[in-house]
């Protein structure tokens, strides 16, 4: 292979900057023609001032914005401190450049041409011309945050005065400004920012204003008493409209709201409850095209159903069918907050009653059993015993016939706890006793020799 010759840059030419394919690009042609995103003179340090660190400006800006291809080491692909030139005309970083040499090569990493000279020449255009970009992107950045105060008293005073199209854009604005600025969350609490937004829920408010209000005030962190102050009759109604009638992101921000103003007080659980809302719930819960809209029903269902008048409510608009019927489609800590559910509900003589009349429920319960985890299988054992308790003749039937003696059988002989192993013995009696001998061990598909 040949070695490679020579280019014609000398370093300190105040025009050649970088080799961009085939190009050398010099600084003046880069700026003018935007090459690099984004406009601005190359001054050092974008207004004078003390230098700033190229190193701190990388970290801070990196994962949020997008830095020109030409900045990037070809080695690393991370951003250029020390950009130094070989003679083969492709520019490093000088520490990774360095690495390769040491590792006994001594070729271009990007031509993979050997090289004539192994000198590294410091590319200190493209170090000036990194830094002013990262300099103006810093700048820039940081007014913002600085600015993020007055941005937050503005639209809070807007929300004041304007209506219409004026407040859903207001709203918008100030849940953009909360979600890109952490900052933003505490100066909307502190400015009251709170009793603001919440004062724009009420029976007559548009699902537009009551969706925006809601995405704001779900990423605000609210102590007891704004808690107290937003759990009101007329904007429960209003969020659980929202929750039946909303996109999915809409959905998912309304479930998360009310389980934020239930978690940690359970006296806030029954302001909360309504046919509506549970309706909504379950109808997430059944979207097998939002994973994350299931995740957020079924746990906002989990942490409400130890009401004792919700529990009676899910049962009437029918959640022991619903749910039952889609417990083959959940997975993971879903799964678990499903059976959990359907275990509580099934402490409920109506609850007992829903189960035994949902022969596919039985027969999925019976599959959980050893399959997924010991809690899974500690929930299902529980629902299974309480619908047995019911009706133990017709639905010992279904379960055995669905397998149940085989993965009891299973359950006694597992590293289980010993309470889920008694419950399995005596729900595996429980079977025997609507069997002969002969047909109940054919059921358990045991061979000869375990006979």
């Amino acid at each position: 292979m040949p070695m490679y010759q020579p280019s014609t840059w000398r370093e300190g030419d105040p025009k050649l900057v970088v080799a961009c394919g085939a190009q050398i690009l010099d600084l003046e042609t880069v700026v003018k023609d935007g090459i690099l995103g984004g406009g601005g003179g190359v001054g050092g340090g974008g207004g004078g001032g003390e230098k700033l660190d190229l190193k701190e400006m990388i970290e801070v800006l990196e994962s949020s914005i997008e830095v020109p291809s030409v900045f990037i080491c070809p080695i690393s692909l991370e951003p250029m401190q020390d950009p130094v030139t070989l003679c083969s005309g492709q520019t490093y970083e000088r520490c990774n450049i360095q690495k390769w040499f040491s590792l006994g090569h001594l070729t271009c990493p990007t031509t993979m041409q050997e090289l004539w000279d192994d000198s590294l020449t410091p590319n200190r255009t493209l170090h000036q011309l990194i830094h002013t970009w990262f300099s103006q992107k810093f700048l820039a950045f940081k007014k913002k945050s600085e600015d993020v105060q007055g941005r937050v008293t503005e639209l809070l005073d807007s929300l004041k005065k304007v209506k219409g199209q004026a407040r859903v854009q207001s709203l918008k604005d100030l849940r953009h400004v909360v979600a890109a600025h952490s900052s933003a969350k505490k100066m909307v609490v502190d400015n009251g920012g709170v009793a603001v937004i919440s004062s724009l829920l009420g029976s007559f408010t548009s699902h537009a204003v009551g969706s925006e209000a809601v995405g704001i005030l779900v990423n605000l962190d609210l102590d007891s008493e704004l808690k107290n102050n937003l759990i009101q009759p007329t904007r429960i109604s209003l969020i659980a409209d929202i929750l039946n009638e909303g996109s999915i992101e809409t959905k998912i921000n309304c479930t998360k709201f009310i389980k934020k103003l239930t978690d940690g007080d359970d006296s806030r659980t029954e302001s909360v409850s309504s046919l509506s809302l549970l309706v909504g719930l379950l109808r997430m819960v059944k979207d097998q095209k939002h994973p994350n809209g299931v995740t957020a029903g079924l746990s906002l269902l989990r942490s409400l159903c130890s009401n004792e008048s919700i529990k009676k409510q899910l049962v009437s608009i029918g959640a022991v069918a619903k749910l039952g019927g889609a417990l083959s489609s959940f997975n993971g800590d879903g799964l678990e907050s499903a059976l959990y559910i359907l275990e509580v509900l099934s402490s409920l003589p109506e609850g007992r009653l829903a189960l035994k009349d949902c022969e596919e429920t039985i027969k999925k319960l019976v599959k959980l059993l050893m399959k997924v985890s010991e809690i899974c299988t500690e929930f299902a054992l529980s629902i299974l015993w309480a619908v047995f308790k019911v009706a133990p003749e017709e639905c010992a039937v279904v379960a055995v016939d669905a397998g149940l003696a085989a993965k009891l059988l299973l359950v006694i002989q597992s590293g289980c706890n010993k309470e889920v192993k008694q419950r399995s013995s005596e729900l595996l009696k429980l079977c025997t006793l609507n069997y002969p001998d002969s047909i109940f061990i054919s059921k358990c598909k045991l061979t000869r020799t375990i006979q």
